[in-house]
């Protein structure tokens, strides 16, 4: 019986298809942002094509380097502006408008049912609405620029059952990692993940975001919530186009199960260099931090800088703290509640929305033999400044830990 991720791939193929077989899909919708557009459309003009096969299903939100930081991005992304001119490209997000896979989400591109593909890895979010959503390389971009289509191996499928009510102070984050831990940052490589069980019901959808974000850090080609009455409802009045919920089936055929009860689950952190190496907050506090960032795709929405006013609100941080909003409505919602008042006031630096120094290019990068603790999903040797040291955490940890100077548990302060 066929999983999510072959009943979508089977309708974009126009045929059956089944775990393993090789298809040639057609693409709902594609993305590439300001880093990875620059390769892919050099590779469609080297192709010969002239014009993009539909300008209305790609999205190009200008994220990772905004603005600007230097002579070279800014004449980079010059030239993308007049290409995306040049093609009638209407879903074009400038500099400040927000984080790609915030972005797409926001605006209703991500819909159950779909296959959406994006030149970047953390595009698997979008599974969140209960798509087929993956990350490709530029050149596979160009491709899909080009004609619309793109091949792959349909995946096998993982099934993950979550159970438990999470406690105060332990949010999505946490339970994300948690299962990384336990899968493995190659235990799901180029499978599909499906997420089922009551925690899982009762994640608000910004907590599935964060979920299926971090999908690619176990190495699946994509994550899926199957879509529900919470998914409906945010998409009322903002989805593109019309859509049609997809389910596996009962008995569907799963390659492998897992089952997990996050009842007593305490706060989780990831120590450098790998994201499974993930320890429960018991066993890291009192690691004195530099540097706490917060935003990213993983954790920069309306819900994580709601949490972490709630800790810092009339306190003041003893670590440098920097927050990245995940989008521009992000940050007017959040400007408007008196979050970002409450943030400056205790000591923060507020940023643009994008990526900042999550992938380190620049704003916020550390230095050798600095510590930063993270809301992102990545903490790589290099990621963010050579001879850093990253640790991962929720925003409610790294809101405590800011407030010590040292890796907190954010239960101590609830």
């Amino acid at each position: 019986m066929p999983t999510i991720s072959e009943k979508i791939l089977s309708r974009a193929c126009g045929k059956e298809a089944h775990a393993d077989d090789f298809v040639i899909a057609t693409v709902d919708y594609a993305m590439a942002h300001d880093g990875t557009s620059v390769l892919a459309v050099k590779s469609f003009r080297e192709m010969g094509v002239e014009k993009v096969w539909d300008p209305e299903k790609i999205i190009i939100p200008f994220d990772h380097i905004v603005p600007a930081n230097n002579e070279k991005a800014a004449s980079l992304q010059r030239d993308i502006r007049q290409w995306i001119k040049e093609q009638g490209i209407i879903n074009f997000t400038d500099s400040g408008g927000g984080i790609c896979h915030q972005v797409l989400p926001e605006n209703g591109f991500a819909m159950p049912g779909k296959l959406i593909i994006g030149a970047d890895s953390h595009s698997c979010t979008y599974g969140a609405l209960g798509a087929f959503a993956t990350g490709v390389g530029a050149t596979d971009m160009a491709e899909i620029f080009a004609t619309g289509k793109l091949w792959l191996r349909v995946p096998r499928t993982i099934r993950i059952n979550v159970e438990g009510r999470l406690q105060a102070g332990v949010s999505a984050k946490d339970m994300t990692l948690y299962i990384i831990k336990n899968v493995g940052a190659d235990g799901a490589n180029y499978r599909a993940v499906e997420y089922y069980g009551e925690t899982i019901s009762s994640l608000s959808m910004s907590g599935r975001m964060t979920l299926c974000n971090m999908g690619i850090e176990m190495g699946a080609k994509t994550g899926i919530v199957p879509p529900d009455e919470k998914t409906f409802q945010y998409l009322k009045g903002r989805a593109r186009d019309e859509y049609t919920p997809v389910l596996a089936d009962d008995g569907a055929d799963y390659i492998m199960e897992y089952n997990f009860d996050v009842s007593d689950l305490e706060p989780q952190v990831a120590k450098p260099h790998e994201v499974d190496n993930v320890s429960g907050i018991s066993d890291v506090a009192g690691t004195p931090i530099d540097q706490v960032f917060i935003g990213s795709c993983t954790n920069g929405r309306y819900e994580d800088l709601e949490a972490v006013a709630e800790l810092l609100k009339g306190k003041k941080v003893r670590a440098r703290t920097i927050v990245l909003p995940a989008s521009r409505s992000v940050l007017i919602k959040a400007t408007e509640s008196g979050i970002i008042t409450t943030l400056l006031e205790a000591g923060a630096i507020i940023a643009p929305p994008g990526c900042g120094p999550c992938l380190g290019a620049h704003m916020g990068v550390i230095c050798e033999g600095e510590t930063c603790l993270s809301t992102s999903n990545r903490n790589f040797k290099g990621r963010m400044g050579t001879g850093g040291l990253i640790y991962l955490s929720s925003p409610e940890t790294a809101a405590a830990s800011a407030l010590r100077g040292e890796i907190t548990d954010p239960r101590s302060l609830l």
